[in-house]
């Protein structure tokens, strides 16, 4: 009996591996500059500094909270305002997510519609260490820190992490984070501009008799 012989085809190629995984792995390096994109950007004629932070392990609600506080402060007052709700000597005031938030005392100082205030830790917690961070960046650039506040404090849901609780009668639900995308930009303190002097020459706009009669009834 004649015996059969399995022929293999061997399958040749343009280039060896090895050549295409030196290939992959000389990649160009990428650019500090483009690894991250902020909302907001001062522009190069101004004197500023940026921190951020993507996926971090707090509440996004609670981040948008204190976020929002902050805005707009000076940089060594928003520091010692988030020191302060960290030992509970001022609280975050809770302007949109509010559902379920108490009424407390602390509310009254931070002039809070409803005194819904609350003490998130941990939000605090970051956004604080990213402040820090961003004045850190501040002095290397050689700006004055002294000069800098808030300008632009943002938070942005991040893509939640999924986990799993177990109920009665064999059932699963879902049990997710809510983690935030957080950035913080610091740009020099500008003094606001006074608002104009209205101009007696100029006719005044005409009022509804509706206005016309509450202005009467302010003035007595």
């Amino acid at each position: 009996m004649r015996k059969r012989v399995r022929v293999i085809p061997l399958l040749l190629s343009a280039s060896p591996p090895k050549a295409i995984s030196r290939q992959r792995r000389e990649s160009p390096p990428c650019l500090k500059d483009d690894m991250g994109k902020y909302s907001y950007d001062p522009g190069q004629e101004v004197e500023s500094s940026k921190a951020c932070g993507s996926s971090l392990r707090c509440h996004f609600k609670h981040c948008r909270e204190v976020c929002n506080a902050i805005k707009g402060m000076k940089l060594e007052k928003a520091k010692a305002y988030l020191e302060d709700v960290l030992q509970y000597k001022q609280a975050i005031t809770f302007t949109k997510f509010t559902g379920g938030v108490g009424r407390h005392a602390q509310g009254k100082l931070r002039k809070a519609p409803g005194d819904k205030v609350r003490w998130p830790q941990k939000a605090t917690k970051v956004v604080l260490d990213l402040v820090k961070n961003a004045e850190a960046n501040a002095e290397m650039k050689g700006i004055d820190v002294e000069e800098l506040c808030i300008k632009h404090a943002q938070a942005n849901r991040a893509m939640k992490q999924r986990r799993r609780t177990y109920r009665a009668h064999g059932r699963i639900n879902p049990y997710m984070s809510s983690p935030a995308h957080i950035e913080i930009v610091l740009c020099k303190y500008e003094e606001p501009v006074a608002k104009a002097k209205l101009d007696d020459t100029k006719e005044l706009p005409k009022l509804t008799r509706k206005r016309a009669a509450q202005l009467r009834i302010k003035q007595g």
